[in-house]
């Protein structure tokens, strides 16, 4: 068998190496900047994929099933290498700041969530960080001076957090789950109206020809930043 180098192989020796602050700053050039959650979301990785003894090298060797749509999620994405393009990443809208992370071969798993109190516990360790973090984040009324102050504490507790243990953060839950299928190839088809190629599952068809969701004017699923939603063209 050829031998060469895999692209996550730093990110495989990262993990086994324990090296936390290697992680974040790979999670940090996708996500665009440190915060305490995407943090949490490199160590509930780093622990699932060591727990496991699994590489990932894109092909759904892992499947990590977050349930939230946040910073946490980057974290994951990033040590797991369970994505939406690769179809090893699953998204149940729950709102839990919360992910399992199973081996396919035979659907050992962990399940890790953040404490429900820990942004209260966060913010009684570090006082100055809740009214930057409301008026910034939350409101969204910060001055430059607000947000240039609030970034530099942030990243300043990211930091902290990353090394505190990690049972003060998250709960931990072995199990084994039944793995979903493997994602299938499907064909494409060209849309009848606009031309555009189109997976075959999704076109819809009219007098025989195919149509886009768009050109059959048809809802399709969104996602935004409030969840899984409906769309509309037009």
């Amino acid at each position: 068998m050829h031998e060469h180098a895999t692209p996550r192989q730093a990110i495989e020796a990262m993990i086994k190496g324990d090296d936390l602050e290697g992680l974040l700053r790979q999670a940090e050039a996708i996500h665009g900047h440190l915060c305490p959650g995407v943090a949490l979301g490199v160590k509930a990785g780093q622990h699932a994929m060591k727990y496991l003894t699994q590489e990932s090298h894109g092909h759904e060797e892992v499947v990590a099933i977050v349930e939230c749509n946040n910073c946490f999620t980057d974290g994951i994405q990033v040590v797991t290498g369970c994505t939406f393009g690769n179809n090893g990443l699953i998204y149940k809208d729950l709102g839990k700041v919360a992910v399992t992370v199973a081996r396919r071969q035979d659907g050992a798993a962990v399940r890790l969530r953040v404490r429900p109190d820990f942004r209260q516990h966060l913010f009684e360790k570090y006082p100055a960080a809740g009214p930057l973090f409301e008026k910034v984040m939350v409101q969204r009324q910060g001055t430059a001076e607000d947000q240039h102050r609030f970034h530099h504490l942030w990243e300043a507790i990211t930091r902290r957090e990353l090394g505190a243990p990690l049972e003060e953060q998250l709960l931990v839950q072995h199990l084994t789950i039944q793995v979903p299928p493997k994602s299938r190839m499907f064909p494409t088809v060209v849309c009848s109206r606009c031309g555009e190629g189109v997976m075959e599952p999704r076109a819809r068809y009219r007098e025989g020809q195919p149509l886009c969701l768009g050109c059959a004017g048809e809802e399709y699923g969104m996602l935004t930043g409030q969840g899984i939603g409906k769309g509309r063209e037009g």
